[in-house]
């Protein structure tokens, strides 16, 4: 079976193919990231226009690039949410149309389902059950996995996502949109022994992070800095960034870790665009090694949004859950929602 994916959730359209029997065929992605930097961040109605503009050209290229026809796709699956509404109605409008025109099936996918399967692209593939950390610009979950659908939120972020603290925390030090990958790219330069910052909620009986009150304290260190040494220069900032990711990490390890032997799991998989993260990856791996226990990851192209993860999740779903689409969008969308396969 050919699945024809569509992501357009935010400022990535992503399309691709993907082949029950063979896999990955093809994957097309354009970001808008050099448009919304002028901006300072998203802005809603530039990026559906985008959408708009871009999703029939990047089908055909796909299409191209696998060597297939329109005729030789037997579903397409889209982003249903959550995500910007007027972007999610772009690759609505496009999978449920060209479906009609086709007359195949249409199947609506959540963004975030999207990314839990996605490590199962990898080679080798995790098994089920696990325990899958999901770390993004919009959302940080801890949760148990244990089948298509089956999804049991053990913790979640009070406040920030991870990767929502990293890119305001990134503006807070002056770097440019979108700070986030930048921060950690001086964090590899940084001295880990110069600064700490605190670990929020690193020894709570719960598995739920915070990570809002992180910029404050990397505010006041900066501040602290300028007092002392009248500017923070080039060196300083680095040391700032490893400061704050060294905080972030050992939060995310310590909480997959407790979860791990509290649910009697022993495999992590771990997704969203955060997941491409160095130390964060090496950590865990350490913590893997030490404990004896697997870490599966996404290949790095497949840590933010993409089509191939949208294809993919609809073929999960048409083969296991039997689910169809409709033409619908959803802004905001509860994960536990979902029907289990």
């Amino acid at each position: 079976m050919l699945v024809l994916g569509i992501e357009s959730s935010c400022d990535e359209t992503g399309v691709a193919l993907y082949d029950t029997e063979r896999g990955l065929i093809a994957d097309q992605l354009h970001s808008q990231m050099a448009m919304h930097a002028e901006y300072g961040g998203v802005v809603p109605e530039l990026a559906s226009r985008d959408h708009i503009r871009r999703v029939t050209p990047l089908t055909r290229a796909c299409l191209a690039e696998a060597g297939k026809t329109l005729q030789d796709i037997d579903a397409i699956a889209y982003t249903e949410g959550p995500g910007l509404g007027g972007a999610l109605l772009v690759g609505a409008s496009f999978a449920n149309a060209l479906a009609v025109g086709l007359n195949i099936p249409v199947i609506s996918v959540h963004h975030l389902e999207g990314h839990l399967l996605s490590p199962l692209l990898a080679d080798p593939r995790p098994a089920f059950p696990f325990l899958a950390l999901l770390v993004s610009g919009g959302h940080t979950q801890i949760m148990a996995v244990r089948g298509v659908g089956d999804y049991q939120i053990l913790g979640e972020t009070l406040d920030d996502a991870a990767g929502e603290a990293f890119d305001k925390t990134a503006k807070l030090l002056g770097l440019p949109y979108p700070g986030g990958p930048l921060l950690s790219k001086l964090a590899e330069e940084g001295d880990p022994t110069r600064f700490t910052l605190p670990r929020p909620m690193l020894h709570s009986d719960n598995l739920d992070m915070s990570f809002s009150g992180l910029k404050t304290a990397v505010l006041m260190l900066k501040k602290q800095v300028e007092a002392e040494c009248g500017s923070v220069d080039e060196q300083a900032r680095k040391d700032i960034c490893r400061a704050f990711q060294e905080a972030i990490v050992e939060v995310l390890v310590s909480k997959c870790v407790k979860a791990l032997k509290q649910h009697g799991l022993q495999r992590i998989v771990v997704a969203g665009g955060v997941g491409a993260n160095k130390q964060l990856r090496a950590a865990l791996d350490a913590a893997a090694a030490k404990r004896r226990f697997g870490v599966f990851y996404p290949p790095l192209k497949l840590c933010t949004d993409n089509g191939a993860m949208i294809a993919f999740a609809g073929a999960m779903r048409l083969q296991y859950a039997r689910t169809a689409g409709s033409f619908t969008v959803k802004p905001r969308w509860d994960l536990s929602t979902l029907p289990k396969a």
